[in-house]
């Protein structure tokens, strides 16, 4: 169950992310989602550095640093991405 929960919390962080981010972003879906896993990793390591990684309550700064992970994550894996695979694809069509 823990596998499930991981690919739902990353797949909601990376659609929030891609939607923050300016712009376009080419990344797959299914990048996107580990993109967004990736960050939830990130957050809670950050989190737990900072000592806010367990609170009474609904742990929001956890939340705000995994989305920053993310947002960061996303945006440099979709720049990455476009750099090797995706300029690929657009001379193909």
């Amino acid at each position: 169950m823990g596998w499930l929960w991981a690919i739902i919390v990353g797949f909601v962080l990376g659609l929030i992310a891609k939607a923050i981010l300016p712009g376009k972003q080419h990344s797959p879906l299914w990048l996107t989602t580990i993109f967004g896993m990736l960050g939830a990793i990130v957050g809670n390591a950050i989190a737990r550095w900072a000592g806010v990684d367990e609170t009474s309550g609904i742990d929001w700064s956890r939340h705000a640093f995994q989305l920053v992970a993310a947002i960061i994550i996303v945006g440099v894996g979709d720049m990455l991405y476009m750099m090797t695979l995706g300029k690929k694809k657009a001379q193909q069509t």
